[in-house]
């Protein structure tokens, strides 16, 4: 018999907790619950988006070292409206590094994308109305 194991959530592992915790709870207006002073969670309804102090790692064992600024990960949210939350987030985070303006991906997204305090790549998309995408064509 198989089943699957329900996915829970994303842990970000940081030297900075308050500024990466800050920018996420800025960024999706969702209020943090913090256990601890080095963890916090943003809950949604079947996700979580933890965010973990680099002190916690050490408490997994000695052989992992926590890096922050992972640039082979992106960390996305779905959004009603790109272009109007970069507006929002321009003004609430005068200084957030912009690597993407608001841009309609080749698959139909609206895309934008921002890097984090750890330099983590955020991006903010739309899928296209009706959840369509126009298929490549063949060449």
């Amino acid at each position: 018999m198989s089943s699957s194991i329900p996915f829970a959530s994303i842990r970000l592992i940081t030297d900075r907790i308050d500024n990466l915790v800050g920018f996420y709870a800025e960024v999706t207006g969702v209020v943090p619950a913090w256990a601890t002073p080095e963890f916090a969670e943003l809950r949604w309804p079947g996700v979580t988006l933890a965010i973990a102090s680099a002190s916690t790692v050490a408490r997994l064992g000695d052989h992992l070292d926590p890096t922050t600024g992972n640039r082979a990960s992106i960390v996305e949210f779905r959004v009603e409206d790109v272009d109007a939350e970069v507006a929002r987030i321009q003004r609430a985070l005068p200084g957030a590094t912009w690597v993407l303006p608001p841009t309609t991906m080749p698959w139909g997204n609206r895309s934008a994308l921002l890097r984090d305090p750890d330099g983590t790549l955020v991006n903010l998309f739309s899928p296209p109305a009706g959840g369509r995408r126009t298929p490549p064509t063949a060449g």
